[in-house]
């Protein structure tokens, strides 16, 4: 039989017979992949899709035109009232940058003021508590600060973690402050030192009330209750900028400072002072900053450096008028000298001074002189909490 020949007995045979069930099972086998492919989660969106235009209504390709009609007037009345009161009244003072706007900088710092609350009555849910603790905790890690040649901004982020993180809690126990305030100093120089000291010497300075594992699980309930919220202007950020922009000059970088570091370290010593007080957190941090700066400078610098009106900076300023004349009755800060510290930098490190005698001293001048207790919420209840006997028990 010829090649041609069996070529065609081939065909005729497979035109004539019925095919095999085996070639139906393959082809049934080849269409269902294409069904597989599909993913269930593009079926439920293909499905969605699909129902959520009805027949009847317009679809995504469809221009509906607006009707050509007069609107009808509104009755305000209906609508509610809100006053806004703005701190800033003027732009940026920040001068022209040339790795970033001044405006976007200036905002991204308010916006902060916004976001990170404090709350000064939040001693008042903690009956074992009191506002001297507190500022002995405080006057603690700023020692602990000088000793390991910390930044100052490293303290004041260890002072916003632990405020921030007590208003976030009840009824904390007072053996516990040792490590809470331990542990927010941990948190901070992790994120502001270059070379922030180890773990275990942050338990070394605790003389054996805290471990490793203490400050570690105390580290991540810290930041839970803080949501990962780690980065606010301290009043050290705004007081940088305040003296940055009172003395810059033409043509310079902003970046390298150019503010006397002499005047600097004594107002960062009026903040050191005022932040033992609980009522330090009833004013928000720029405002703070200006009114420290204001009792070294005049109010028209202040307005210029930072766009705030006397009245919002009247009350702070009045406040710390007694922790201002305590200073003015010791000696002048001296700039010292730190171990692997430069020189232009020794300004930014965090020192010590016996602070809970000059709180003492301040405090007794703010009972001699009412009128300098002035505070945002006067007039209203108690600024401190009520001393142990005179809190409630828990049931």
């Amino acid at each position: 039989m010829s090649r041609r020949s069996g070529r065609i007995t081939l065909q005729t045979r497979d035109s004539n017979m019925p095919e095999p069930a085996t070639r139906t099972t393959l082809k049934r086998r080849k269409s269902e992949p294409s069904k597989k492919k599909l993913q269930p989660g593009a079926k439920r969106q293909s499905y969605e899709i699909q129902k959520c235009w009805s027949e009847e209504g317009a679809t995504p390709c469809v221009l509906v035109e607006t009707p050509h009609k007069e609107l009808e007037p509104v009755d305000p009345s209906g609508f509610r009232q809100y006053r806004f009161r703005n701190l800033f009244i003027k732009a940026s003072p920040i001068p022209r940058l040339s790795w970033a706007s001044s405006d976007d900088v200036w905002i991204s710092m308010l916006n902060k003021e916004l976001k990170y609350f404090h709350d000064q009555s939040y001693l008042q849910r903690h009956a074992s508590l009191q506002p001297k603790m507190r500022a002995i905790l405080l006057d603690w890690l700023l020692e602990v600060s000088e000793v390991y040649s910390l930044h100052r901004q490293t303290a004041y982020l260890a002072q916003d973690f632990f405020d921030r993180f007590m208003s976030t809690q009840e009824d904390v126990n007072k053996e516990l402050l040792q490590l809470l305030g331990i542990t927010a100093l941990f948190i901070a120089s992790k994120i502001e030192e270059i070379y922030p000291p180890k773990i275990f010497e942050f338990a070394y300075v605790t003389d054996g009330a805290c471990d490793i594992w203490d400050i570690q699980q105390t580290e991540l309930l810290m930041l839970k209750a803080l949501e990962w919220n780690l980065c606010p202007e301290t009043p050290i950020s705004w007081l940088k900028l305040y003296a940055q922009v009172e003395a810059q000059k033409d043509e310079e970088n902003f970046l390298v400072p150019q503010f006397c570091p002499e005047t600097y370290i004594k107002i960062t010593q009026l903040l050191d002072l005022c932040m033992m007080d609980i009522d330090w957190l009833g004013y928000s941090y720029s405002v703070l900053a200006a009114a420290a700066f204001c009792h070294f400078s005049t109010f028209e610098v202040v307005h210029k450096v930072s766009g705030l009106t006397w009245e919002s900076v009247a009350p702070c300023v009045r406040w710390m008028t007694p922790f201002m004349d305590t200073l003015r009755a010791e000696a002048t800060p001296q700039l010292k000298d730190f171990p692997k510290v430069k020189a232009d930098d020794r300004h930014n490190i965090q020192t010590h001074v016996a602070y809970l005698e000059l709180l003492r001293k301040a405090q007794k001048r703010k009972v001699d002189v009412p009128d300098c207790q002035l505070s945002p919420a006067a007039g209203a209840a108690l600024l401190t909490p009520p001393s142990s006997t005179e809190k409630l028990t828990n049931p």
